[in-house]
């Protein structure tokens, strides 16, 4: 639980980096199609990192398996969805945009891991 906590913070941490250096240090050097591609890959990397965060605290009992699989999942999440976004958008390279959709997919799966691990976890 405490590596995924830990993972979740650096991730958000990060998020907050790029989505400065979006703002700060590529506004007069990307048009405003890259600029936005960017900036969605920052935004949904620091959603993502927050969930991975749920998840994390989620790692216990019965709901510890599923709980570890959504972590699993929000963080290939955020390194195809969120990086291939960057890479886009820093480079042009149109290929990169076919590993988006497979980040997104992860995304999915992730909610769909952590919501498994709401049933497993004890009811107040």
């Amino acid at each position: 639980m405490r590596i995924w906590l830990f993972l979740a913070a650096l991730c958000g941490g990060f998020g907050v980096l790029l989505g400065a250096f979006a703002a700060h240090g590529l506004a007069g050097r990307l048009d405003a199609r890259l600029l936005g591609i960017f900036d969605t890959g920052a935004r949904y990397q620091m959603v993502h990192a927050l969930a991975m965060g749920l998840a994390a605290l989620a790692m216990r009992g019965g709901a510890r398996s599923r709980a570890r699989m959504a972590a699993i999942a929000f963080l290939v999440g955020i390194v195809l969805f969120s990086g291939s976004l960057y890479l886009l958008a820093l480079t042009g390279a149109l290929k990169l945009a076919l590993l988006t959709p497979l980040g997104g997919l992860a995304f999915v799966t992730g909610w769909g891991f952590l919501a498994a691990a709401a049933f497993k976890l004890p009811s107040d």
